[in-house]
């Protein structure tokens, strides 16, 4: 992981400090703003891979932060993950809905930190490294050639129930919004019914027995791996 960018932004002079040193340790190259304005201004500048958000933040809270930085292009791949004293539901639907990709509770150790960040970025790698041949577990997607296998055994599935999974697959740390997942998989094709992605990710399920397909109620579904 040595390298990689991340870029920390929170109102909370010792959190930076303490978050930076631990990051530092581990060969991130960290970058920190204290305010939301800031942050914006040099996410775009350095195009980092996380960043780490706190939501309750004076004038610019993390919410509308993220929802400003997902609105340019350059920032449409870096994960950002909330760190926020709030635990209640509708704090982390907030946040979902505003682009994040995961969510997490305050206070959290250092060290505890260290491995999700790590697995996150890892997992992000893994898919970007092998371009359109995505392995997760036993599940193999191959998008050259529409082919989908799962312990071995092939599956044949219809081009929108595998366009579907191939777009979950794609980023297993994000959350995929309903408009999003229409825009991507269907396109300008007719649907018939408001139910068109449920039902295929019902059919996935039982095709494939994946029960890895979370379904956030009201937002969208996501990959667990």
């Amino acid at each position: 992981m040595t390298g990689k960018k991340i870029l920390l932004i929170d109102d909370e002079q010792d959190i930076l400090e303490i978050l930076s040193y631990n990051l530092e340790k581990e060969g991130y190259e960290v970058h920190t703003a204290n305010n939301g304005n800031d942050g914006i201004k040099l996410a775009k500048e350095i195009i980092p891979d996380l960043i780490l958000l706190d939501v309750m933040m004076p004038e610019k809270d993390g919410i509308e932060t993220c929802q400003e930085m997902r609105q340019s292009k350059s920032l449409q791949k870096t994960l950002i993950v909330f760190l926020s004293a709030r635990s209640e539901e509708f704090s982390q639907l907030a946040g979902y809905q505003a682009g994040g990709n995961d969510y997490i509770v305050k206070v959290i150790k250092p060290k505890v930190l260290i491995s999700k960040v790590n697995a996150l970025l890892q997992l992000t790698s893994q898919v970007n490294d092998s371009s359109k041949l995505i392995e997760i577990g036993d599940l193999i997607i191959d998008r050259d050639n529409f082919k989908v296998s799962k312990n071995g055994q092939p599956f044949l599935l219809p081009k929108k129930e595998f366009d579907l999974l191939y777009l979950l697959a794609s980023n297993t740390d994000k959350v995929f919004k309903r408009e999003e997942i229409l825009e991507k998989v269907w396109g300008n094709d007719v649907i018939v019914g408001e139910r068109t992605i449920d039902v295929h990710i019902r059919r996935l399920r039982e095709k494939l027995g994946i029960n890895a397909i979370q379904t956030l109620k009201g937002i969208g579904y996501k990959l667990i791996v």
